[in-house]
């Protein structure tokens, strides 16, 4: 770093040197990592390539899935390790890992699909209640990368807003169920029979190119999780279900802009942006719990700026 300290009046003239000096200094000084960036790499590519490293590594690891045969063992650790010759009975990871895919928008604007795997260790009892991808989530989790570096830990469970996490994560989280829970007297709170598991995300919907202080850019992810319970979310308070704030049905209500005022529908208090609250136009003239459609034209009030 070179620092320039000027410490008396100059004349025009010097000032003016000076001044050239600094911004040739300027020019041909640059930091390396602005002269020389890289741009990020291609979406497509960078998804099979870190598959590839993904599948590599469930096929050539395990955990300790025998120690979950009971319903006693919530406080068991998911151990994860190399198979080799001495222990090639058992199943690997791969043997276990369900694949799904997740689509992601590139920066040229195409659909490029992920492939994520999640491995369920232990079934939460509440399998009617898993969470959705815009739910907050009661959880505890380890985050490691495939050489076994641990980035990130939360002992004690925290609560965690999905639609403010990393994709994988959010769509990992919606494959576990949660458990059952009561309060003793001394306000303290036990969880019991819940879901516990192992996601395993391609750097695209983590992080990707932008590198955090523990994890590099383009890194795979693996997250331990144990998820104790959840709270359905309606985050502008509207009345709708942020999930069901979907009204293209796509599952995915991330894109859906009824008004297209540049805020999605999950976040707007007036989605239709006819100036009335959604609230008050969800089912104000005969309250039965269903959206009301005053002219019957199968939009509901509240997404109908006709109405």
């Amino acid at each position: 770093m070179i620092k320039l300290k000027i410490e008396h009046c100059i004349y025009n003239s010097v000032k003016f040197y000076y001044l050239f000096l600094l911004i040739l200094i300027s020019v041909s000084c640059r930091p390396d990592d602005e002269e020389d960036a890289e741009p990020p790499r291609d979406y497509l590519e960078q998804s099979l390539d870190d598959d590839q490293l993904i599948t590599q590594y469930l096929k050539t690891h395990y955990f300790n899935y025998y120690d979950f045969n009971t319903t006693s063992e919530d406080d068991k650790e998911i151990v994860i390790d190399t198979i080799t010759s001495d222990n090639s009975n058992l199943k690997s990871l791969y043997d276990f890992a369900i694949q799904t895919t997740v689509p992601l928008i590139s920066n040229a604007g195409e659909i490029i699909d992920h492939k994520l795997y999640h491995i369920i260790v232990k079934e939460g009892i509440r399998t009617n209640d898993r969470p959705s991808i815009v739910d907050s989530v009661y959880l505890s989790y380890k985050g490691k990368l495939l050489n076994g570096i641990e980035f990130d830990k939360k002992s004690n469970p925290v609560w965690f807003d999905t639609a403010n996490v990393i994709r994988g994560f959010r769509y990992g989280l919606q494959y576990f169920s949660p458990g059952i829970f009561f309060q003793r007297e001394d306000g303290t709170v036990d969880f019991d029979k819940f879901g516990r598991g192992l996601i395993f995300m391609p750097s695209g919907l983590g992080y990707f190119n932008s590198a955090q202080t523990s994890i590099p850019t383009y890194s795979p992810l693996i997250f331990e999780i144990s998820v104790f319970t959840i709270n359905k979310s309606d985050h502008d308070g509207d009345g709708v279900l942020s999930i069901n704030e979907d009204p293209n049905k796509d599952g995915n209500p991330y894109n859906d802009d009824t008004d297209e005022d540049g805020v999605i529908n999950m976040y707007d208090e007036d989605d239709d942006g006819d100036g009335i609250l959604t609230k008050d136009e969800l089912d104000g003239n005969d309250p039965d719990n269903l959206p009301d459609d005053s002219n019957n034209d199968g939009i509901p009030n509240y997404l109908d700026k006709n109405t």
